[in-house]
């Protein structure tokens, strides 16, 4: 893909969201509202839903705890019994308020309760409106391992309000703009080079946000269940995911989703740039951008040997074989690349040397 398509699906909605939500309700007549909320965004983001949407009939919100280790089974199973003791049926409605965590735990709750009921995406944080929100996959980790259970399910409809995301610090906002910045990697080299025109990441968040979604959902469209090109959504996430676990593993403030994927685009570039093609020049670029939005973290051969054992958990995983997602060059990726752990290792090199 060279250029970003102006054409967004029909069910992604920026003009109006709240009316289009409300004719929702009166044409579906769901036998049941439910709002599912974290303590964030119960604080920050649940007040000014409630003013703009008034005549919204919620039955019950319910309130999770903030944070990447409640997107777990245990609290799948909490939602299943809140669902139940409030007589959800398989005509009700579940509506996701919140980031990238609650997106994923509410798609993945509403998918298999009763085989399957209607939710809506409502995403707060930039992470959740360029990526977890879109494109139909939910999912929880299984204690440190990223999104291990999970099913592609899509959205009834996914509302963007671009006005919460004036509740993020900078530091989610960088963790959102990672998966921008693999977009343009993957799909477009006029989109990276926009994307990076400017200092302040949000003074073109509209912009961002539906290159963002056109890009992902013009891939999923042409590959929903992952067999073929939706892959290349994993640049980056191979090594990136790795790391995001290590570090709830280990750290006593583990990294950030985006913060991790930083780190494993680098990495990934560096194997493209030894594997699949991509020019010495294209990797410095690269480079030279995340580490002017990141604070990179170097590891020793200790942590890198603990990453690369994690990485037998990935998703992508045939046969025993890590296999990865390559930059040819800059918006063209392939996918199913087979890497050596020496050359793994001699990338956390390149690394640690930056």
């Amino acid at each position: 893909m060279n250029s970003i398509n102006d054409t967004l699906p029909a069910n992604y909605i920026f003009n109006k969201p709240y009316e289009k939500l409300i004719q929702l309700l009166r044409e579906r007549r769901p036998s049941k509202v439910f709002l599912l909320v974290d303590t964030d965004t119960e604080e920050h983001c649940l007040p000014e839903f409630k003013k703009k949407t008034e005549q919204l009939p919620i039955n019950e919100v319910f309130t999770v705890k903030s944070g990447e280790r409640t997107k777990s089974f245990d609290t799948s199973v909490y939602l299943w019994k809140k669902l139940a003791e409030h007589d959800a049926d398989r005509h009700s409605l579940l509506i996701n308020l919140g980031g990238g965590m609650i997106t994923d735990l509410g798609g993945f709750v509403a998918s298999t309760y009763k085989r399957g009921m209607d939710f809506i995406n409502i995403p707060t944080t930039l992470l959740a409106m360029v990526d977890a929100a879109i494109g139909g996959k939910t999912g929880v980790n299984l204690d440190h391992l990223k999104n291990q259970i999970g099913t592609i399910s899509s959205a009834r409809l996914v509302l963007f309000d671009l006005s919460y995301l004036q509740t993020l610090n900078e530091k989610e906002v960088k963790s959102g703009f990672a998966e921008v910045l693999k977009h343009g990697l993957i799909a477009s080299m006029d989109y990276w080079k926009n994307v990076n025109s400017k200092e302040n990441v949000l003074d073109q968040a509209e912009y961002m946000i539906k290159g963002s979604v056109s890009v992902k959902s013009s891939i999923v469209e042409k590959d929903p269940n992952e067999e073929n090109i939706r892959k290349h959504l994993n640049f980056g996430h191979t090594l990136g995911h790795a790391i995001e676990s290590f570090s709830h593993k280990t750290m006593e403030t583990p990294m950030l989703h985006g913060e991790a994927i930083a780190h494993g685009m680098i990495l990934e570039s560096y194997l493209s740039y030894k594997i699949s093609g991509l020019e010495k020049h294209y990797l410095t670029d690269i480079i030279t951008v995340i580490k002017k939005h990141y604070e990179l973290k170097g590891f020793s051969e200790a942590e890198q040997n603990n990453i690369i054992d994690l990485l037998r958990y990935d998703k992508k995983n045939k046969n025993g074989n890590v296999l990865f997602v390559l930059l040819k060059n800059m918006g063209d990726a392939v996918h199913n690349i087979s890497i050596e752990h020496d050359i793994i290792k001699e990338a956390f090199s390149y690394l640690n040397d930056h």
